[in-house]
């Protein structure tokens, strides 16, 4: 079927919701980097990780031979509730930029949390729940991350403590209230709870705080509570692993009326909706199939991937964690306060890093925040969807990209992914309008102090 064929939303139905998740480190062909412990620098077991991740999560982290975990019965009938998501032909986009370019979008914000991260909230809530546990631990920083998680613990009756972003707890206000709404308890980080956090405060004074502190502080009361376990929302192989259902149903739908995108975007902060989208696309690149040509966005004031070093690091601000060989910008890296677009980790997806590393990722590109909202504001106009800053990345790029065709004449399909709706982000939106958000981007010497703490692991 031809492309002007396709309606504006094309959906599968919920007997083609995809039985597995797919793994791509079973087809990656570098080694993936064990994580290892910081005490010994050893490569971590399933056991060492037990006391941190639940058992099935921990076996799923280290999983690189299974190309499909299926799902869960239980899982898959939560999906129901708001999945398939939707793939979208954006014709009031295309005709705003005049191009010949054909775009599409995944759109993961038709669910209460608002975000694609909904997918691995449900399925990690699952497994503590399986394995008896009272409840979870976890960080967010835009807040999406923590919203599905507190609506997953309500389902299956987890009790659910939140670290926030200090700044984003503040910029956001109404994200904490939906977290404590579904009974999740929401601790602005850094905060006095823990020892960690206090720590920080007090190298810091009236820090914003970061997702690195925030994990810092989970963690500590994970492992110090009995019967609770830490999850977390993004980064982690057995994040992407969940988030492959995005991918895995974009492509399924495109299938049925015969596209196959030239180019494919995905906002990139820890890597989970991106990794997800591209999915089974890389997959065909590692088949030595046909291919998109992939591109990464990153915020200009967190820039990992285009300007982090390769290197194993803390996955966290208090050192705790294990390390992780991904690209960074230093565990002690903080983004600037006024950075209202979320996407605030100091590193990146191990998966993603050493895909980006061995040239299977096209590009990384940094793009900065007030063009982000500019973009964001023109798709809110023509689409008539509010999207999330995040996925903000993404259409910016999209639309550079668009436009790139309308000069050339060339019609490529690009397809992004919108991973959510800024329902919740109105104030950063009001701050766009009313001309108080501005830009930063951290200078060579702002990066080099973050840099510094990276140790020396090879």
């Amino acid at each position: 079927m031809a492309n002007s064929q396709i309606p504006y939303k094309t959906y599968l139905s919920e007997e083609e919701i995809p039985k597995a998740w797919y793994n791509i480190r079973a087809d990656m062909k570098t080694a993936h980097r064990p994580i290892l412990n910081p005490g010994t620098l050893e490569p971590m077991s399933a056991e060492d990780l037990s006391p941190v991740f639940c058992s099935e999560l921990a076996a799923q982290e280290l999983n690189d031979t299974d190309r499909f975990i299926e799902i869960p019965d239980e899982v898959r009938e939560l999906y129901k509730m708001y999945r398939p998501s939707p793939v979208m032909r954006a014709y009031a986009l295309e005709k705003e930029l005049g191009t010949p370019a054909k775009i599409y979008y995944k759109y993961e914000g038709g669910n209460t949390s608002g975000s694609h991260k909904l997918n691995s909230a449900i399925a990690q809530a699952y497994y503590a729940k399986k394995q008896g546990l009272k409840g979870v631990t976890t960080e967010t920083g835009a807040g999406q991350w923590g919203t599905a998680l507190a609506i997953a613990c309500g389902f299956f009756e987890l009790d659910c403590k939140v670290f926030m972003v200090k700044i984003s707890s503040e910029q956001k206000p109404y994200r904490k209230a939906i977290m404590e709404t579904y009974g999740a308890t929401v601790t602005p980080s850094p905060s006095n709870t823990t020892n960690i956090g206090r720590k920080i405060l007090e190298e810091n004074p009236g820090t914003g705080g970061s997702l690195g502190c925030a994990i810092s502080e989970a963690v500590e009361v994970a492992v110090s509570t009995e019967g609770y376990r830490y999850v977390l929302g993004s980064v982690l192989n057995q994040v992407l692993i969940h988030q492959s259902i995005i991918g895995l149903e974009t492509k399924a739908a495109l299938d049925r009326y015969d596209v196959y995108p030239d180019v494919l975007i995905g906002c990139a902060g820890g890597g989970s909706n991106f990794g997800g989208l591209m999915a089974p696309y890389m997959a065909d690149r590692l088949a030595g199939k046909k291919s998109p040509y992939f591109i990464a966005v990153e915020p200009a004031s967190c820039p990992s991937m285009t300007r982090g070093k390769f290197a194993y690091d803390f996955c966290d601000t208090g050192m705790v964690t294990p390390l992780a060989k991904m690209y960074t910008l230093g565990a002690s890296f903080i983004p600037a306060p006024n950075h209202a677009g979320g996407l605030r980790y100091h590193g990146m997806s191990p998966i993603l890093s050493q895909l980006y590393y061995d040239g299977y990722i096209d590009e990384a590109r940094a793009v900065p925040q007030l063009s982000v909202f500019d973009a964001a504001t023109l798709f809110a106009r023509v689409e008539g969807i509010l999207p999330a800053p995040e996925s903000s990345h993404a259409i910016r790029v999209a639309i550079d990209e668009a436009l790139a065709c309308k000069e050339s004449g060339e019609s490529k399909t690009i397809v992004f992914g919108l991973t959510g709706t800024g329902n919740f982000d109105l104030g950063a939106y009001m701050q766009y309008a009313d001309g108080t958000l501005n830009d930063y981007i951290p200078t060579d010497e702002d990066l080099e102090i973050g840099f510094a703490g990276i140790p020396k692991v090879e």
